[in-house]
């Protein structure tokens, strides 16, 4: 099963790259970006989406590392405050049973 998996993992990739090939042929004509403070050299039009894809790709994955931390650390907080509300409650019960 994880010998099919990885067949069909790499004929999604090559097809993707076979994809964004053709895509790249058909889109060759130069375009500058112009932002408000500056202006690009000329690249394809198929450059500037997959630069874009890129970086989308980077941010989400940025979005995603930084989501995943912040869940750990709130994770761990909340099994420290767990822990501390354990023992005291441990104790407690402990007095209670002396008491008694």
């Amino acid at each position: 099963m994880a010998g099919l998996q990885k067949i069909l993992l790499i004929l999604l990739v090559l097809i993707l790259v076979l994809l964004a090939l053709v895509f790249s042929l058909n889109n060759q004509m130069a375009v500058a970006l112009n932002f408000l403070v500056f202006e690009t050299k000329p690249h394809g039009v198929a450059v500037w989406i997959i630069i874009a894809f890129i970086l989308g790709a980077l941010v989400g994955i940025l979005m995603t590392i930084l989501a995943t931390v912040r869940a750990s650390v709130s994770r761990r907080t909340l099994q420290k405050r767990l822990n501390r509300a354990e023992q005291a409650l441990e104790k407690s019960r402990a007095q209670n049973d002396q008491a008694i």
